[in-house]
């Protein structure tokens, strides 16, 4: 009978001890039902339990985004190398271009090559900026102290737990044996200093606990802060470099619509410029023209309408108006001599009119030069 009654109580020791605390597990001592359970202690124990797991998924959130933004930064710089060896071929071949027919499609590729060149400089500036302001800092907190210190005091919170734990089922297990040996004092004894143990570890325990809360919930807050503060800079370094490339493409679509215009336009006048041409029509003559009823007008009065100048004309009278080659001109009075009147960069005055081509659509940033 008093064997079966040792094995009994074996069989209930081991019970016991498979529930203890193992990482931020409810243990013995945070069992609810244990007379020995401190209601403050296991709110506390609930408290770091949560910032251990929101700190570790931050922690783990912050490696992902160093993980991904070196990820692009390997591949951005793959492209930078590749954008700047189209850079240089494009400016090798307008340098080079040997075109009997025209220097067009040369200058065109010299714009772009000058475009890309600055395209890939901005992508360099922003792969800087991914690295310096993003990557470093998360890297280091990731790596960083206050959270392996935060970690660390949460371990030894742990193990203590564990401890008292253990120390809950000793005094549980010498209660027992005071039972079963009513006024055997050195059984009482043993049974005071275990109790003695377990508050001792408990005091211990609840210091320790709330050290650890300080210190866990200093590394929360300062990772969500930090977090999101490298996010915001991972946008607006992106934002810079799309806006800045932005201006870049529109500068260059500028000037290679101009050029494209140019290799599909008929001959300038240039190659007829040997050819004489009669002066203007002075201010008396025009008036004296629209004032007349007569059929054979040589001016004509025209709806208005836009065009570019294919050539640059320099004026040789106050009544001539200087181009210069896509100036954007209002054209309002055509004359049967091959003379223009209009009005380009806020002036007026004659202009021949096979220097200048009809346009439909002008380009949006052409249209302030007008007036």
């Amino acid at each position: 009978m008093e064997a079966l009654w040792k094995q009994a109580s074996r069989i209930k020791e081991q019970v016991a001890r498979q529930g203890v605390f193992k990482q931020f597990g409810a243990g013995a001592y945070g069992n609810p039902d244990n007379p020995f359970t401190d209601e403050s202690e296991v709110k506390l124990h609930q408290r770091l339990e949560k910032l251990y797991l929101s700190t570790r998924a931050a922690k783990h959130f912050q490696r992902d985004i160093v993980r991904g933004v070196e990820g692009y930064i390997v591949t951005g710089s793959k492209q930078m190398e590749i954008g700047n060896k189209l850079s240089d071929d494009s400016q090798k071949y307008g340098i080079k271009n040997t075109c009997t027919s025209g220097n067009t499609l040369s200058r065109a590729a010299t714009y772009f090559g000058k475009a890309r060149s600055l395209i890939e400089k901005e992508r360099g500036n922003m792969l800087k900026a991914f690295g310096t302001q993003v990557a470093e800092p998360l890297r280091a907190m990731v790596m960083g102290a206050p959270l392996e210190d935060a970690r660390h005091l949460a371990q030894r919170y742990d193990r203590m737990r564990q401890e008292a734990d253990a120390q809950v089922v000793e005094v549980s297990r010498r209660q027992n044996r005071v039972r079963e040996s009513v006024g055997n004092g050195e059984v009482i004894s043993k049974l005071e200093a275990a109790e003695y143990k377990l508050e001792e570890l408990k005091s211990n325990m609840v210091g320790l606990g709330k050290e650890a809360v300080s210190a866990m919930a200093a590394v929360e807050g300062q990772q969500q802060r930090l977090t999101l503060q490298r996010l915001i800079a991972l946008v607006e370094a992106e934002r810079a470099y799309h806006q800045r490339v932005l201006e870049i493409l529109d500068h260059l679509e500028e000037e290679m619509v101009s050029e494209r215009q140019k290799i599909e336009a008929p001959p300038t006048p240039a190659a007829e410029s040997y050819m004489p041409m009669p002066p203007p029509p002075s201010y008396d003559e025009v008036n004296d023209m629209f004032a007349s009823t007569s059929a054979d007008q040589s001016v004509n009065s025209v709806d208005f309408f836009l065009g570019e100048a294919l050539d640059s004309f320099k004026a040789e009278s106050e009544f001539e108006l200087n181009l210069s080659v896509g100036d954007i001109v209002i054209v309002r009075k055509i004359s049967s001599n091959g003379w223009a009147e209009g009005e380009c960069k806020g002036k007026a005055g004659w202009f021949p009119h096979a220097y200048v081509e009809r346009r439909e659509r002008v380009l949006a940033s052409k249209v302030p030069h007008i007036f």
